[in-house]
């Protein structure tokens, strides 16, 4: 067999798609397909977006990279918007999630071993999490097929079950730094964390002096209809990774840290040659530049309330395929009595939707964050018709 050019690590379909226009995708044989996965929770300002494109296109006139070893005027600035709107005191970029959550484990352990407490080194996670691709994230998560041919896996996790909080109590121990955790788990099925455990985590770590770190990767930057998803909880995380939104489409992520979290974290401990490089700091500015407004998130909410109604009266009509819908804002889940990745091809394909399949047999509707009641009206058109000719394939 030959390998091909990129390599084949992907299932890549037949969308081949080669211009975007607000939340649509066109192929290059000019197909249009409704966008309901926005690069999985990237494109939050769908595609085309006036306001990000005049910022990258301006700041790409000026100065593009320059390292992190000269001041950052661009940087100070979106950092002290993250700072401002947050809880955070600090904010490392990167240009990636995983790098974030990267940047978030490392955190968590520098906070007790500057302390000099060096077994203070594990952290607690969940099952079903997904929080990266590298060997460390990978390790952080209990997903075989995640596992498999990249072992040893590194040290330092335990896993528990996610929303069971007498599970955690059970496995804090002597080497525990923190726990870390998706408030809402996007890969693993769009599950909720309860309100209940997301509080009883953060007493947990304020009992035993443990890091709360937050993997918001997926779930922030207004998409859960708060600028992030905590702030529905009541707590404080001490540490918390993001990116996916916080540009618009533009490689960018961040942790986020209190003053006390990131006490460890000191010259030359951490380090990235493009993160916070001025034209991914100009996507940010335009990014909070809409979402930070009010009234923005406020749509956003009602959006995703208008949606969640439709969708809890549209399964009726599917009792064979549908079973519940679970999420907040507009990052949305439909749990299926089937398997999901067939009927998220079926859409595609077939009625031009693009959706995404997730875990515990659900397909995730993660739409620009900007859609209107036209693309609303058109999805659920296609998610109707989709529906009415699916033929579930038979099980083996």
């Amino acid at each position: 067999m030959t390998i091909t050019p990129l390599m084949p690590v992907y299932p890549r379909c037949g969308v081949r798609p080669v211009r975007g226009e607000h939340c649509h995708l066109i192929s290059e044989d000019g197909t249009r397909y409704l966008d309901f996965a926005a690069g999985i929770a990237v494109n939050l300002l769908g595609h085309s977006h006036p306001g990000l494109i005049g910022a990258i296109q301006r700041q790409a006139e000026t100065l593009m990279h320059v390292s992190n070893l000269y001041g950052s005027p661009q940087g100070e600035k979106l950092a002290q918007r993250l700072v401002d709107n947050t809880f955070a005191d600090t904010v490392f970029f990167t240009n990636s999630g995983a790098e974030a959550v990267e940047a978030a484990i490392k955190t968590a352990r520098a906070y007790h071993q500057y302390q000099g407490n060096e077994d203070r080194y594990e952290l607690i996670t969940f099952n079903n999490a997904f929080h990266g691709r590298t060997m460390g994230t990978i390790s952080a998560s209990n997903q075989e097929k995640m596992h498999k041919g990249f072992a040893p896996l590194l040290p330092g996790f335990r896993y528990v079950e996610f929303n069971d909080l007498e599970g955690v109590k059970a496995a804090i121990g002597p080497h525990t730094a923190g726990f870390l955790v998706e408030p809402i788990q996007g890969e693993g099925g769009i599950r909720e964390g309860s309100d209940e455990f997301m509080q009883g985590l953060r007493a947990l770590a304020d009992e035993h002096d443990l890091m709360l770190v937050l993997d918001e990767v997926q779930t922030g930057v207004a998409r859960t209809g708060t600028f992030f998803a905590y702030e529905q909880y009541g707590i404080e995380p001490d540490i918390m990774a993001i990116a996916k939104g916080i540009g618009g489409g533009f490689p960018l992520g961040a942790c986020l840290a209190t003053e006390k979290a990131a006490r460890g974290m000191t010259f030359g401990t951490h380090g990235s040659t493009y993160g916070g490089n001025p034209l991914g700091m100009a996507a940010g500015e335009a990014v909070l530049d809409v979402v930070l407004e009010p009234e923005f998130l406020e749509e956003v909410r009602a959006k995703g309330e208008r949606i969640r109604a439709r969708l809890e009266q549209f399964i009726g009509n599917y009792p064979e395929l549908f079973e519940s819908v679970r999420g907040r804002g507009l990052m949305l889940g439909l749990r299926m009595k089937v398997e999901p990745r067939p009927f998220m091809q079926h859409l595609r394909d077939n009625h031009h939707l693009l959706t995404v399949a997730a875990g515990d047999q659900t397909l995730r509707l993660l739409p620009p964050l900007v859609i209107g009641d036209a693309e609303i009206d058109e999805f659920f058109e296609k998610l109707s018709a989709g529906a009415s000719d699916y033929k579930a394939p038979e099980a083996a």
